[in-house]
């Protein structure tokens, strides 16, 4: 993993750091960092839209685990997963439809339940 591969994702008082995946999704999001959002909460996903319209990549899925981020083409939004949604059913995580997922909350996904709708939400580049 090198340098670029890193995001640091700032929200209220978290701050935590993830890893973006070798993919065309995660490349494009890159290329357009740093982006501010407004948080909105579903059930336990965090999504705010970013400039950004892509389709559905070839290994785009609904089901999703605690962690991942994933960019949601019918929203264009940037979304964390922490835990289960609305729709999911039993322990699974289910997005509202599909994602591309491109990449990974490092550290505890739980940590994101501090974050509140509305609150103002930052991604950015690592500075290491």
């Amino acid at each position: 993993m090198n340098k670029k591969d890193k995001i640091v994702i700032r929200a209220g008082t978290l701050t935590a750091e993830a890893h973006l995946s070798d993919t065309e999704t995660a490349r494009a999001i890159g290329s357009i960092l740093p982006i501010t959002g407004t948080v909105a909460l579903w059930g336990d996903e965090i999504y705010f839209s970013i400039p950004l319209e892509l389709g559905l990549a070839a290994d785009a899925r609904d089901l999703v685990e605690a962690g991942d981020i994933g960019y949601w083409p019918d929203g264009k939004s940037f979304c964390i997963f922490f835990g289960k949604t609305p729709i999911s059913r039993g322990n699974e995580i289910r997005a509202a439809s599909k994602v591309n997922v491109f990449g990974r909350v490092l550290g505890d996904p739980a940590s994101f339940k501090t974050v509140v709708d509305g609150q103002a939400i930052t991604v950015s580049v690592l500075d290491t």
